[in-house]
Formats: structure tokens, sequence, C-alpha cells
């Protein structure tokens, strides 16, 4: 069999997605000695060469199967690469690994909501995987299931309410709610007082809520909007130079914000 024969027959192999990790060895052994001529393809045989071998030293291999499943899904070839995953999930339930990648392919082929049942019956069983439950909060904020997402991030703060991302994310969230934002932007800034998202943030709702409250709730409102708009500004002023200043709107539209504000701290 000649290089150009072996190069065609691996070609094929590939084409018709054929598992014989014997005859791509063999194959394998009678281009290696001409693999300088396969140009770029050179390294998609070398992966099926590879592939091949530990297929054949380890059948059984979980890791292996994991990485056949990785391959799988790289090609889009998304039914193969769930028949890898359910086997690792047959030898042991409990794989974490494997289920993350089967979720992760059902968001890739965006079925949202079979990606929502999976990930539950997941956190089920791994109640502590705080990963997981943002990502099910990004998916309930997708189908505009505000409660469902509010519930997750609450999981989330119960498990380490001084992380002032999860205060940030649950605020920002689009609950509806904008004095409940404003608690949560306020937690975050004071958890990190360097989180200029969650002071922008603070800024906007108490902005907001100062112009439909009576005089008491405006005026404290209103108040909180200025401090935040100052540490905001302060920090743009900190970190950019006199040049990028200029350019940029975002302090023109806190002082508009600020020149709103003020009429109404004062009557």
């Amino acid at each position: 069999m000649s290089w150009e024969e072996a190069r065609d027959a691996l070609r094929k192999m590939r084409e018709d997605q054929v598992r014989d990790g014997q005859r791509v060895i063999r194959l394998w052994k009678r281009l290696a000695n001409y693999a300088h001529k396969l140009g770029d393809e050179v390294w998609t045989v070398q992966e099926q060469e590879c592939v091949a071998a530990l297929d054949l030293k380890f059948p059984e291999s979980m890791r292996v199967m994991r990485l056949k499943g990785m391959y799988f899904e790289a090609k889009e070839n998304y039914t193969k690469a769930s028949e890898m995953y359910d086997r690792i999930l047959e030898g042991d339930n409990t794989n974490m690994f494997a289920t993350k990648r089967q979720i992760a392919m059902l968001k890739e082929r965006n079925k949202v909501h079979e990606a929502i049942e999976k990930l539950n019956k997941y956190l089920e069983t791994f109640m502590t995987d705080f990963d997981g439950w943002q990502e099910l909060c990004d998916l309930y904020l997708q189908i505009q299931d505000y409660s469902k997402a509010a519930f997750c991030m609450e999981e989330l703060i119960m498990s380490n309410p001084h992380n002032h991302l999860y205060h940030q994310k649950f605020a920002e969230g689009g609950f509806e709610n904008l004095e409940i934002a404003r608690s949560y932007f306020a937690q975050a800034c004071k958890l990190n007082p360097n989180n200029m998202r969650a002071q922008f943030g603070l800024l906007l709702t108490c902005s907001n809520l100062a112009t439909g409250y009576s005089k008491t709730k405006t005026s404290s409102n209103s108040k909180y909007a200025v401090w935040a708009a100052e540490q905001v500004m302060d920090k743009y002023q900190a970190s950019q130079s006199k040049e990028q200043l200029k350019e940029t709107k975002v302090l023109e539209l806190i002082r508009k914000m600020q020149d709103n504000l003020f009429p109404q701290s004062q009557t």
C-alpha cells in the first residue's frame, strides 16, 4: 500500500466515522515517514492516530471517553458526543463532567428548557456547585422567568453572603423591583468599594426612585444617587487621561443626572 492510499483510507474512515483503532494504527505506520507531504492535514491525521492509540490502550477509561466526547463536540457531532457521555454515566451516574457537558450541548443547540430541566436534576445531587446555580440563573433569565432566577441568586447569596458579585447580579437581574435592586447594589458597594458597576447601578436605581416618591424618600434617594455619582466620577478621573475623559460620554451623562437630582434634594 502506498502512502497516498493510506492517507485516502484514513480520510474515508474519518468521513464515515469508523472506529477501528488497529486499522488506524496500521495505516499510520505506512504513512508516518511521509507525514511531511500531508501539509496541514498532518494534524488531523495525528489526532486520529492519537485517539485510536488511546482507544486501544485504555478501551474502558472514562478519561479517554471524556476526550472522545469533547472531540465529537468540537466536530459538532453531538449524537456521538452524547453517546460517549451516556457511557460514562452508565458506569458512574454521579460524574459531574459528563452531565455538565450534556447540559452545555443542550445550550449549544438552543434547547434551553431541556438544559434547565437537566441542570435542576444535576443540582439536586450537587447542591454546592455554585457555578451550576449561576448557570441556572442565566438560563432562567434567558426565558424571562425572573422569580426562579431570583431564587437561584438567593441560594448563592446564602452560601456566600460576602461575595459582592452575587449581590450585584441579583440587583441587575431584571426582577422589576427598584427598591430591592437598590438594596443589593448598596450591599455590593459596601462589600467592595471598588465595584464601579455596582456603584453605577446604585446611581441608576436611586435616580429613578427619586422621581416617584414622597419628599422624605426622594431626598434620601437623591443623596444616595449623588454619592454614587461622585464615586463613579472619581474612579473615571483617576484611571483615564485628560484626552480619554474628553472623549467619554459617561461623565457627561452623570453630570446631567446630578443636575436633575440637586433641585429635588433642595426642595
